[in-house]
């Protein structure tokens, strides 16, 4: 599972967000209009910030990149690829201007706004009390999901634009992660690095959802090169998800602990459903299981929690699920939770991350494993994103409106 890709950990240390009109005045018509409000056609490489009302702290004008990934696919989706294409572009510029790394890799979050400079400043903050710049240790590490999700994204932008650019960059993000790739147990790849330049930690445990986006991702790269060392990676990734299965739960374990091998048995959702549209041999075989599931354990009211550690509705997950139910043909419940989702849009147009004060997710905050994760009510892009892609009933992880 991803140690907090898009999450609100520095909340902890830092209280709960504060509003600040930093949204687009008016209330966009749709997901899909909100999102192409924030972005305009021309110009150059820009990073979109994940939480738009963060006035201070650690999550201030900070770009997850996760979340900008997400943004940019729901944008192709929308029929706006002009527009996701500066999204791309400054991911492309991440990769050939990091201030250390040239290898393929990207970091976890970067600094929002027009790319300016190089190398490509990543997210970070000023400490009034020391009265310096800080950096979070997860925001500068480089998390296999969240690059996985930048390479749908750069495919997603290929296919649609035919610009090899984006291709070529999905190569090299893929390649970089084909180092993640690990022997014990059930295989499949790690969750990737922590930390700083220029000895970063190597992550150990290994995530269902993160070896889910690989699929997809690997999967998309043998489409678009024809080289079956993308195919085989994309089993890889695909057989480990698999033997994440638990007959007895009716679920997907969200992956493994530190030693590769015991399966973490929290029940996450993304980890559920995520298989289900990105991965064809596995939504025939355990769709109504799975389903039935987080039905039973994770259900709030229309919609999800994140997962079984805490009960409020969860709005990216739920539109997640909307997207998942439509696609699967349960068109009432799909637009049952698709209202769920609406009734959590912001004043402005954007989507809160949860309906309560705040959400726990019952994962360690990476950067203080002493602390739990939260989302809090605060608008998040990544919620806007998957209502996007719900909306227009498209598959972030094929790039198209077809079950894979």
């Amino acid at each position: 599972m991803s140690l907090g890709r898009s999450l609100l950990a520095a909340c902890l240390f830092f209280g709960v967000v504060h509003p600040a009109q930093a949204e687009p005045a008016g209330t966009p018509a749709s997901a899909c209009a909100y999102l192409a409000s924030l972005i305009p056609i021309e110009s150059g490489p820009l990073f979109l910030p994940s939480y738009p009302t963060e006035a201070d702290g650690a999550l201030r004008s900070v770009a997850f990149l996760y979340d900008d990934a997400v943004a940019a696919i729901a944008l192709v989706g929308c029929g706006e690829s002009r527009r996701a294409r500066r999204i791309g572009d400054a991911m492309l510029a991440a990769l050939d201007h990091d201030r250390a790394w040239h290898d393929g890799r990207l970091r976890n979050a970067y600094a929002a706004g027009p790319v300016q400079q190089f190398p490509v400043k990543l997210g970070g903050w000023w400490d009034k009390v020391q009265n310096r710049w800080l950096e979070d240790a997860y925001q500068v590490g480089s998390d296999t999901g969240n690059m996985a999700w930048a390479a749908l994204a750069l495919l997603a932008l290929d296919d649609s634009q035919h610009d090899h650019r984006y291709r070529d960059g999905a190569i090299r993000i893929g390649n970089w992660l084909a180092g993640r790739a690990d022997a014990r147990g059930a295989g499949g790849f790690t969750g990737g690095m922590s930390g700083w330049e220029p000895a970063p930690t190597a992550v150990a445990w290994k995530s269902t959802e993160h070896n889910t986006d690989l699929a997809a991702a690997y999967a998309m790269l043998f489409k678009a090169t024809g080289d079956p060392i993308w195919s085989d990676r994309t089993q890889q990734a695909a057989r480990f998800v698999s033997a994440m299965w638990d007959d007895g739960c009716g679920c997907f374990a969200v992956g493994t602990t530190d030693d590769g091998v015991t399966p973490n048995r929290i029940l996450a959702l993304d980890a559920e459903i995520w298989p289900l549209i990105a991965i064809p041999s596995i939504a025939s075989s355990r769709a109504a299981a799975v389903l039935a599931t987080i039905d039973r354990r994770l259900r709030v009211g229309a919609g999800y929690s994140y997962s079984d550690a805490a009960h409020g509705l969860w709005t990216e997950g739920t539109a997640q699920a909307a997207l998942v139910a439509g696609m699967l043909g349960h068109a009432a419940e799909a637009a049952s939770m698709n209202a769920a989702v609406a009734g959590q849009r912001s004043p402005h147009g954007g989507y809160f991350a949860t309906d309560g004060a705040a959400l726990a997710t019952g994962f360690a905050d990476p950067t203080n494993p002493k602390t739990q994760r939260f989302y809090y009510h605060t608008p998040h892009l990544a919620a806007a994103a998957w209502a996007a892609l719900a909306e227009k009933g498209f598959n972030p992880f094929t790039a198209s409106a077809a079950l894979p």
